[in-house]
């Protein structure tokens, strides 16, 4: 090789490597299946992957979205033929494994006993023993099975909502994404439920807050029950959040007993679970403020895949905490 172009190659590398963008953290927000997302990833390159994150999570919402006439779900609640595609089939088979271990208590044919109460209950007036028997007669997990690649409902008014699975899985697709972009620092959020992975830039644990249930409408550190330091896993909460009622000086959270179809009377206000993955934590989260205090405990306690962060309210009407074994070494503040 000549002298020339001995040091002409040497400065076409020394050019390619000025070029290459450094790793930087890069924050993304939006809306998404009516709420807010927010993601903090270090991408190895400082390349923004908002485009790619949100195409992830709309495929999911082509599978599961009730309000798009042509989603895999719609189509199943309209009775029509449709191939059920990988989304549903995952998300379909944790929903039915979490309602086998809470006995029902978690059940996504739960959503028209839901409806007719109204959100906050403002249609209780309308709501009579008639029109609960007829809604039992559809509602129950166990009225719908998967059978040679297709769902089966014994009626077919039957009408499926993952929307308190499908927010936790939305976040696993999201993080399966940054994995394969090569991002080994993320915290993905949506709705509340979370992913994180490695730490933020300034080298820490992701710290999430746990809320209290309060009627202050103001999300500020001072309405936090706890805030934890999520070391490569995944947190769902359930609860009220300035959603519940007063009865006989004591506080209700708005949660129908699928059972039932009636609101839970339990002193459960909020359950918080972490699991491996989110969609795990999602479901396992709402089947809890069904079962209460005592059989959640129970639950939690008999599982090595999951922790919790239960605040209930006692006789007088005051919080309380149950916090797993397992959960205690994540709480890095806890508040009274």
């Amino acid at each position: 090789m000549t002298r020339p172009l001995f040091f002409a190659v040497i400065l076409l590398s020394f050019l390619f490597h000025g070029c290459k963008q450094k790793a930087a953290y890069v924050f993304n927000e939006g809306m998404i299946y009516g709420t807010t997302y927010h993601v903090t990833y270090e991408s190895p390159q400082g390349k923004d992957l908002q485009e790619g994150i949100e195409a992830e999570m709309n495929k999911l919402d082509n599978s599961m979205s009730t309000f798009k006439p042509n989603s895999t779900l719609s189509k199943i609640n309209q009775n029509r033929d449709t191939v059920l595609d990988e989304y549903f089939l995952t998300i379909y088979k944790k929903a039915h494994e979490v309602s086998e271990i809470t006995g029902g208590a978690f059940d996504i044919t739960v959503a028209p006993m839901v409806n007719i109460w109204g959100f906050g209950f403002k249609n209780k007036e309308n709501v009579t023993p008639e029109l609960i028997d007829s809604l039992k007669q559809l509602v129950g997990y166990k009225k719908i099975k998967l059978e040679n690649g297709k769902i089966i409902k014994e009626h077919p008014n039957t009408m499926l909502d993952c929307s308190a699975i499908a927010k936790g899985f939305a976040c696993d697709l999201a993080a399966r994404y940054l994995n394969k972009e090569g991002c080994k620092n993320y915290m993905v959020e949506i709705g509340g439920e979370v992913v994180a992975l490695g730490k933020n830039n300034k080298g820490r644990y992701w710290r999430i807050g746990i809320s209290r249930p309060t009627e202050d409408n103001f999300d500020t550190q001072q309405n936090l029950k706890a805030i934890v330091e999520l070391k490569n896993r995944a947190l769902a909460t359930s609860g009220n959040y300035r959603n519940f009622y007063v009865e006989g000086g004591k506080k209700y959270a708005h949660t129908i007993n699928p059972h039932t179809g009636y609101p839970v009377q339990h002193s459960l206000l909020s359950t918080t679970v972490l699991a491996d993955d989110c969609m795990t934590a999602d479901a396992f989260a709402t089947g809890f403020m069904v079962l209460g205090i005592e059989k959640s405990i129970e639950i939690a306690a008999s599982r090595d895949d999951i922790e919790v962060y239960f605040i209930y309210s006692d006789e007088i009407g005051k919080y309380k905490t149950y916090v797993s074994e397992g959960f205690k070494p994540l709480i890095a503040e806890e508040f009274e």
